[in-house]
């Protein structure tokens, strides 16, 4: 690489920054990702809930939500 290119490569690198569009990034499954909110006490629940249970906090919010449905059906 010659002084000149990285000169314009270390220009893009350090002066430029990436755009992210989070509507269009798509997981393996096809399905859009999704962001949630929350506040610190469900958060903290939500981490407390998942390393005791060795499990991902989106698979907590998952038990959560498919408990509600069943009680409402």
């Amino acid at each position: 690489m010659t002084s000149e290119a990285y000169d314009a490569l270390d220009e893009l690198l350090t002066k430029t920054t990436s755009k992210v569009v989070p509507n269009r990034l798509r997981p393996s499954s096809g399905r859009a990702v999704r962001m949630i909110a929350v506040d610190s006490l469900s958060e903290d629940y939500l981490f407390t809930k998942a390393i005791a249970g060795h499990k991902t906090p989106t698979e907590i919010i998952d038990e959560l939500v498919r408990k509600e449905l069943a009680e409402t059906r």
